[in-house]
């Protein structure tokens, strides 16, 4: 069993009613209304596809709980049709559930632009951690297991490496595929880009970045809320000190994460005390300042 300390009481409870599940509850949309005169079917079907491959597939060597589940959406909006040859985006999102809560926080939010893939209805998705397939299952693979690595990273210190290597193994299969998305030269904002800002040692403080807001910060806000809101301001002091040192426009990963945060961060600093809303308002402005105006909600 996976062990994840928030849901351990739940799974003492609930584990001898349950069997073992995959790691993902995936939800799935695809959106067609750009192509027109073709088919319909064929997107109905490939909906279903994608589902089955992201929900029922074993990502890791873990064994999830139904509860244990990670929640994430993916919605692939098609732009264009040419026989089985499909372009458009791919907007991705995950969250997790904040001990003690109702509320679940977003972990992943991005919005893919350079999806092309060849799907023939009815022929089976297959997928190789080791050899290049299709860009279809390429595509889903790497965001499973980003999905996967940032969920993991928010419970345990640097626990999602092996699933960031695996999204990085599938980046280096597909650099000979002939779809966008996959190589270094293409764009400083693509798949190639954010794995390897992952991984890459110079970026590890946004890493724990993750842990310490998620397990160290919201997960602790029910026992105390000012502790846990003192380890949220410390925690994005690591994302100041990367932005100090690395001053790179091109911080993807980075920036990616404090975008799907911005809204978040106003939310569990809006009662703040004075000085701690000060200070949380000018690191955040220093970081982050197209949202500047935004932030300043916090100290009002």
């Amino acid at each position: 069993m996976r062990k994840k300390a928030l849901y351990l009481v739940l799974l003492l409870g609930l584990i001898q009613f349950s069997g073992w599940a995959q790691e993902l509850r995936c939800n799935v949309q695809i959106l067609s209304s750009q192509i027109q005169g073709t088919n319909k079917q064929v997107f109905k079907t490939l909906q279903e596809d994608v589902y089955e491959f992201m929900n029922n597939r074993i990502w890791t060597e873990d064994e999830f709980s139904n509860q244990e589940r990670i929640e994430c959406k993916i919605l692939i909006n098609l732009q264009s049709r040419s026989g089985n040859q499909f372009s458009g985006s791919m907007t991705v999102s995950s969250r997790r559930p904040v001990y003690n809560s109702s509320y679940n926080t977003t972990l992943f939010s991005y919005k893919d632009n350079d999806i092309q893939f060849r799907y023939l209805e009815n022929e089976p998705l297959e997928f190789d951690i080791n050899n290049f397939k299709s860009n279809l299952t390429s595509l889903l693979a790497y965001y499973a297991y980003i999905i996967i690595g940032l969920d993991y990273d928010s419970f345990e210190l640097g626990g999602g490496t092996p699933y960031f290597q695996s999204a990085q193994q599938i980046v280096s299969n597909a650099q000979n595929a002939k779809g966008p998305g996959w190589k270094a030269y293409e764009s400083r904002r693509n798949r190639y880009w954010l794995v390897e800002n992952i991984l890459n040692n110079e970026y590890e403080k946004v890493r724990e970045f993750i842990y310490r807001y998620h397990r160290q910060g919201l997960d602790k806000m029910y026992d105390n809320v000012s502790q846990a809101r003192a380890e949220i301001s410390e925690s994005l002091v690591l994302l100041r000190d990367v932005y100090r040192e690395e001053p790179d426009p091109y911080m993807f990963f980075m920036n990616l994460i404090i975008e799907t945060k911005s809204n978040e961060f106003v939310n569990v600093f809006s009662e703040s005390p004075v000085g701690e809303s000060e200070r949380v308002y000018e690191i955040l402005a220093e970081i982050d300042p197209s949202h500047s105006e935004k932030y300043k909600t916090i100290t009002q």
